[in-house]
């Protein structure tokens, strides 16, 4: 793959979070008060997309990593709480959802994966080099090799409209992800690209939240050029 020229990065990174080193594998059980997670620093993914909706869900994430994984935790304070796609590569995005979107080689900050889960834990995840018109679904087996724990049940329908909190915890390889990018290794110093989401684009309450900023007019998550930057410790 060719390399991005540093003065010509076209990534307009506006914040950035440092990632650190977990000492022992995490436990994957949507448990997000356990210790392994005590001691590392969440974000916020509170930027409107849109219009912003009647009820904002308070939604906060958490990510570490060791030599062979990328660990990740979801937490949302939310209401009107659907998830009906059970499909590996389903509409989840119309669910309750929270998504990762992250560019894992340093030298193509604009060529990402999309993953996306929902409240009951069925993922949908794309290697994507160009929005909308030059992409590659990750197949079953591959997607499968990404270890998800949800605190919802699988299937919630009908909509649960009080307030209910939900956790969303993944466990992602490195090996898996080399099938389909190169991959700037995690250790201390490097660096990927990055965004968290959260929406529920065909829930009652339909919103699109962000960690980092995006300036589009329109709820539109790829738009890599927006990408915040991770900081490995």
């Amino acid at each position: 793959m060719a390399a991005v020229l540093a003065f010509s990065n076209p990534v307009k990174a506006q914040l950035s979070y440092g990632i650190r080193r977990v000492k022992k594998p995490v436990t994957i059980d949507a448990n997000w008060d356990k210790k392994a997670w005590k001691k590392i620093p969440e974000v916020k993914i509170g930027n409107p997309m849109g219009k912003v909706p009647a009820f904002s869900p308070v939604t906060t994430a958490k990510v570490a990593y060791d030599d062979h994984h990328l660990y990740l935790i979801f937490k949302v304070e939310d209401k009107f709480v659907k998830s009906t796609v059970t499909e590996y590569n389903g509409n989840v995005s119309g669910d309750s959802c929270v998504e990762f979107f992250f560019a894992p080689d340093e030298t193509q900050p604009l060529h990402y994966f999309n993953l996306e889960i929902n409240a009951g834990g069925t993922p949908l995840m794309f290697f994507v080099t160009k929005p909308w018109t030059e992409f590659t679904p990750l197949d079953n087996e591959s997607i499968s090799q990404i270890q998800i724990a949800h605190s919802q049940p699988k299937v919630v329908d009908p909509e649960v409209k009080a307030p209910t909190t939900w956790v969303i915890e993944c466990k992602i390889p490195y090996e898996m992800l080399k099938k389909f990018s190169n991959v700037t290794m995690p250790r201390s110093g490097a660096e990927w690209h990055a965004n968290f989401y959260k929406t529920g684009s065909r829930t009652s309450n339909p919103h699109w939240f962000t960690w980092s900023p995006v300036d589009f007019p329109k709820p539109n998550f790829h738009l890599p050029e927006f990408f915040g930057t991770l900081k490995f410790k």
